[in-house]
């Protein structure tokens, strides 16, 4: 999403290794960008940066409509979506200071917000309590 300008570096989940294998092939060396997309970005201006991810994500963003409408999935689907339903899954299951560099927020405030709108389990466990007795 480009929002802020932190390097991260994660795992590659077994699951993304076959799409990644696709576009090995045209990597130029170790430091080159995977998807084609940013390979014409001019790393030095932040503006051009900034439009070839922009440009990226808006094409990713008609893949994924298309893989919708094949999974027959009738939700919008998007990568800032994406980002959210990674929230929601990861609900209580990570520690909110691993979310918070998972997110790459700079204060944890952001991160603990952002959570909010998914954890619920104290909050189920609690009337559980009351109307479960």
């Amino acid at each position: 999403m480009n929002k802020n300008s932190k390097l991260l570096s994660l795992k590659i989940p077994e699951k993304a290794l076959s799409i990644l294998d696709y576009y090995r092939n045209s990597k130029r060396s170790d430091e080159d960008f995977v998807f084609p997309e940013l390979k014409k970005a001019n790393l030095k201006d932040a503006k051009d940066v900034y439009a070839k991810t922009k440009t990226a994500t808006k094409k990713f963003n008609k893949y994924l409509v298309e893989v919708a409408k094949k999974a027959k999935v009738k939700k919008k689907v998007t990568m800032h979506i994406a980002r959210h339903s990674f929230g929601n899954l990861s609900e209580d299951k990570i520690p909110i200071k691993m979310l918070q560099k998972l997110y790459r927020h700079s204060d944890l405030k952001t991160t603990i917000s952002y959570q909010a709108n998914f954890i619920h389990k104290d909050a189920d466990e609690a009337l559980d309590s009351v109307i479960n007795f």
